[in-house]
């Protein structure tokens, strides 16, 4: 059960209008990275899962996102006030409105125009929130890893915010919602390890034999480190085709009918090395008629 409490999670004070910034924090309204797909995703995994400790985290985590979803939109809200309202009212002159609607830049006479200066389910370039963004898949040591990260990036889109903007009172906010992304992402690592065999994800061990191997898959300008050390993989300096000992080729298994198919299907599709046949390009190039 869901109860809305009036009083935000944290105080909003914003400056002054401006469409542009206010088009910008869209993406963490209805963006990739943004607070919604971030309640979608902790919800859905918290219902799915068993463990009655990590369902009461992934639920009080999602439920605080729709409040950060709630300042982000009221802020976005804000910034418009003075667009808004002179877009519905006309008071301006033509020109003088759309200048200040596009001097922001960033779409925010788009956002104005179709939203009449709301919060839109969209990211800061006008493309509309979708759940494909939930990149949930049902095992709760990767969602674990996925949601680290998906704080990660938020508290940089976040970063990013703040540099933008002069006006105090979003910084403020955004310096709020930037800090509760870190203290998500610890709480999601405090889960991670607290389950004591989290790698490597899923059920079915690795085939050991490739387990710890490392392919050197590139020529020029080798660095080793831990991420390819002697003491943590089997080096393998110049891999070749194939590293389970076969022919690398590929290989299926029909049957004599199918067989004979295929055959036929080679023959009649094969191409002659022996000719240089004329095409469209050569006579588009304007081969002379003596070399036709």
């Amino acid at each position: 059960m869901f109860r809305h409490v009036k009083q935000m999670q944290y105080t909003v004070r914003v400056a002054g209008p401006n469409p542009g910034l206010a088009n910008l924090l869209l993406e963490q309204f209805g963006g990739p990275q943004g607070e919604l797909a971030a309640a979608c995703r902790y919800f859905t995994q918290g219902l799915g899962d068993e463990d009655p400790g990590r369902k009461d985290m992934l639920l009080d985590i999602a439920t605080e996102e729709l409040s950060h979803l709630e300042i982000i939109g009221s802020l976005v809200g804000m910034l418009n006030k003075g667009a808004k309202g002179d877009l519905a009212e006309g008071v301006e002159e033509e020109a003088e409105l759309y200048r200040s609607l596009t001097n922001g830049g960033n779409g925010s006479h788009t956002t104005a125009l179709l939203y009449g200066g709301g919060p839109a389910l969209t990211n800061s370039a006008g493309v509309p929130w979708t759940a494909a963004y939930i990149d949930t898949i049902g095992e709760v040591t990767a969602d674990l890893r996925s949601n680290i990260a998906a704080e990660a990036r938020a508290k940089i889109i976040y970063e990013r915010l703040i540099n933008v903007t002069d006006d105090p009172g979003v910084k403020d906010a955004l310096g709020f919602l930037m800090t509760r992304e870190v203290a998500h992402q610890i709480s999601f690592e405090k889960a991670l390890y607290a389950i004591r065999d989290n790698f490597p994800p899923g059920k079915l061990p690795p085939i050991e034999q490739y387990a710890h191997t490392y392919y050197n898959m590139s020529e020029g300008g080798d660095i080793r480190g831990s991420w390819n050390s002697d003491e943590n993989f089997d080096y393998v300096a110049d891999p070749q085709p194939a590293v389970d000992g076969g022919d690398g080729l590929s290989k299926v298994t029909l049957s004599d009918k199918q067989n004979t198919h295929v055959e036929n299907m080679a023959i009649r599709t094969q191409s002659d090395p022996t000719i240089n046949p004329l095409t469209g390009t050569d006579l588009g190039k304007g081969i002379p008629k003596e070399q036709q």
